[in-house]
């Protein structure tokens, strides 16, 4: 949840009623005129997650002097996670954009202004051109909680009702009449890449409503158009790179997400790990995922379900440390799940894994891919994990080693399943299917026989995997 920043505005006064001494005498007193100053109000950068310190605008979805009513999407917000629409919660007019777009605010800055009234649109454009990007981020870092104020952003969900809060995050923009077309953050910013024309690409989301995949197939069947043409070698080179918004030999700054994840990757240097590797047979394993694949379970959700029942019997594996000196024993087993994306990383996380059943967890992992995808996971949906799963083994790596996140205890590293000759317990050579994991722990709560025992007890459960469909 973002730091709620306080806005100071000028009350209006009135002059106190006098009350009669003499009861039976009534005394009427005049009430001084009231004084009405209109509000301008101070849009800021919204903490859209606990590790962002910064936000990007991606884009304004109203202009300068653009009504808004309560509930609008005004502004999508990039934040190291995830892009954000946010919406108003109060009636006004847009005097005045402070960051344009593609323009990066430290978190807690002003960004726009918000006039009650057209006719103080002018004052917030002479406020807005006085007031510098630095002087209003420091003007709220020294507000006190005894300035009497109201709230310009909250970055809550929709459902989480703040009274001094006049934006909240939204991951369902609307279209109305046609005048703007129902598209993802994500999906929009992708076509702007692409160069795709939005209002020519029938969406597949909800409603109707275009997501990413929906512009990434619009922009290769543009592509195969041009083939068909018959351009040179050269150009169809050229016309690949640009396609994907590539322009070789030039210097790319991070986004919003690389450089959260560049933080994070420094921070975990700084945690004393180590690793351990294992070797599973995965033909049980694998029968039951032919046997259920059907029903729409996948081998993220069974790999996750296993990882989970065995976490529950080791809890030390899914505690963590953040200050040095004490650790948690985490009361629930979250799940997340690395996930690579356009330019970046993100891990969603399957909540309570060892209490949901395989059927379900199936289903909110595909959920959660999807709106991953889009940009559009929720904080808690990707900053809760305990316990974190990275698989590489779908590209057919059969090991490697993961970093550790910051905040968390443990990470396992999973490769590929593949046929592999082994001796039996007769002395005789068979054929069955394994798997190596490597796990990197925190070697300050978690020790080497910690992660022996649970590798122990994951791999019976692999290896006999009854248990996951309950």
């Amino acid at each position: 949840m973002a730091h709620l920043l306080n806005t100071s505005f000028i009350p209006s006064s009135s002059s106190p009623t006098l009350r009669p001494r003499n009861p039976t005498i009534l005394i009427q007193t005049r009430r001084a005129p009231t004084r009405i100053v209109a509000k301008i109000r101070e849009i800021f950068m919204p903490a859209l997650s606990s590790t962002m310190t910064e936000g990007k605008i991606v884009s304004w979805m109203k202009s300068e002097g653009d009504k808004l009513s309560k509930g609008e999407s005004v502004v999508v917000v990039e934040s190291d996670k995830a892009d954000m629409d946010v919406e108003t919660f109060y009636d006004g007019y847009l005097a005045a954009i402070m960051v344009e777009e593609g323009g990066v605010a430290p978190v807690g800055s002003a960004i726009a202004l918000l006039a009650e009234s057209e006719a103080e649109i002018s004052d917030a454009k002479s406020k807005a051109a006085s007031t510098s990007p630095s002087s209003s981020s420091s003007a709220a870092e020294n507000v006190g909680p005894a300035v009497a104020a109201e709230v310009a952003v909250a970055v809550a969900p929709p459902q989480v009702k703040e009274a001094a809060a006049t934006l909240s995050l939204s991951t369902h923009p609307a279209s109305e009449g046609g005048k703007r077309v129902v598209a993802s953050p994500y999906a929009k910013k992708l076509a702007k890449e692409l160069k795709v024309e939005l209002g020519r690409v029938v969406g597949s989301g909800p409603s109707g409503r275009v997501v990413a995949k929906d512009v990434e197939a619009a922009a290769a069947a543009e592509a195969a158009a041009a083939v068909s043409v018959g351009p040179t070698a050269a150009e169809a080179a050229s016309a690949a790179a640009k396609s994907v918004g590539i322009e070789l030999g030039t210097v790319v700054p991070f986004t919003t997400m690389q450089g959260a994840v560049s933080r994070n990757m420094v921070e975990s240097l700084a945690v004393p790990t180590f690793r351990v590797g294992y070797t599973f047979t995965t033909d049980a394993l694998d029968a039951l995922y032919k046997k259920i694949k059907s029903k729409g379970v996948t081998m993220t959700a069974l790999l996750a379900k296993a990882t989970a029942l065995a976490l529950a019997k080791h809890p030390v594996v899914n505690s963590s440390c953040r200050d040095g000196k004490s650790f948690t024993y985490n009361s629930s087993i979250n799940i997340a799940v690395a996930v690579a994306m356009d330019g970046g990383l993100i891990t969603p996380v399957l909540q309570d894994a060892d209490k949901v059943d395989i059927y379900s967890l199936s289903r909110k992992w595909k959920e959660l891919v999807d709106k991953a995808r889009a940009k559009q996971l929720l904080p808690q949906e990707y900053n809760t994990g305990t316990f974190t799963l990275s698989n590489l083994g779908m590209f057919g790596v059969d090991r490697f080693d993961a970093i550790l996140p910051p905040g968390t205890g443990a990470i396992m590293a999973v490769g590929a399943s593949q046929p592999t000759v082994v001796a039996t317990k007769d002395g005789r050579i068979g054929m069955k299917n394994q798997m190596q994991v490597n796990v990197t722990a925190d070697h300050r709560v978690i020790y080497g026989a910690d992660l022996a025992s649970f590798l122990q007890t994951l791999a019976n459960i692999i290896e006999d995997p009854k248990d996951l469909t309950f």
